[in-house]
């Protein structure tokens, strides 16, 4: 992904298709969709932690109120589920739109599971319909309200920490929400790519860490300072995650000779 939503939890997560960007659709945030994350509170969070027994550090470490940034590491399409379990406070995460349109029965029940754990339907697209997602994102920080997202772009499919984009990091120094890095551990055995339900068998770690307050390092309009936010949010992440480092960004091989020399060249990915 090229845009700040590539930072996101694409529940998207597979999130999806991975390298896409999405937009915001016209879906129901979860803010006015009470009654089914309380379910998912109340009910659904509770018998996860039961049945898949994931072992949590550092739930002190996330503020009690105002606008966080959760940024984790991405191995699985569990992860976006593994977070709002996990966190003491209610997340929120932008997952695809295809997820809440379905028909009947089934459909339903797909609907009220993701809504229950604070996903927020989104459509693939880009340029404004990017940006549209990013406001939703930010509106929802403006609020004092949680979102979750993964600087990486997409999932890893060998284990390894790539590089962060910026969005995440523009983002946080946009509404001076704090960063809190997040390290999963284990989920992609939990749940392998491919696989229709979780394993029973594996039990993953979640690991929060102590905010961070990027500001530090300057305006969200200088690159410098999107990109030391950056980096400093993916040691975060590494030193929770401990996992070895790509060195790269994790991208599809170019097609062409245009998207190689564009690959090629340093700019900076979002």
């Amino acid at each position: 992904m090229t845009s700040a939503l590539s930072d996101t939890p694409e529940s998207t997560p597979e999130a999806g298709s991975e390298d896409s960007t999405e937009a915001a659709s016209s879906g129901a945030s979860p803010r006015h969709a009470g009654a089914a994350y309380a379910l998912g509170r109340a009910i659904i969070a509770p018998l996860a932690r039961l049945i898949y027994r994931p072992k949590v550090e550092g739930r002190e470490n996330v503020p009690t109120d105002g606008p966080v940034i959760f940024a984790s590491n991405h191995l699985s399409f569990i992860d976006s589920i593994a977070i709002p379990v996990a966190a003491p406070r209610r997340v929120h995460f932008l997952a695809k739109s295809s997820y809440f349109e379905g028909k009947g029965f089934a459909g339903t029940l797909k609907r009220t599971f993701f809504t229950s754990i604070g996903a927020i339907p989104v459509r693939r697209g880009a340029g404004q319909a990017a940006l549209d997602a990013l406001d939703q994102q930010r509106q929802l920080l403006d609020e004092g309200l949680t979102v979750a997202l993964y600087p990486e772009g997409t999932r890893s499919t060998d284990g390894r920490l790539y590089k962060g984009r910026t969005g995440v990091a523009f983002l946080a120094l946009q509404t001076g929400a704090p960063v809190v890095p997040v390290g999963l551990i284990g989920t992609d055995k939990v749940m392998p790519k491919g696989a229709k339900i979780p394993s029973m068998k594996e039990r993953a770690t979640v690991r929060f860490g102590k905010p961070i307050d990027v500001s530090v390092h300057g305006p969200a309009t200088s690159g410098r300072a999107r990109r030391l936010a950056t980096d400093e949010i993916m040691a975060g992440i590494h030193a929770l995650s401990g996992q070895q480092l790509a060195g790269v960004y994790n991208e599809p091989p170019a097609q062409g000779a245009i998207e190689k020399i564009k690959q090629a060249l340093p700019h900076e990915r979002r």
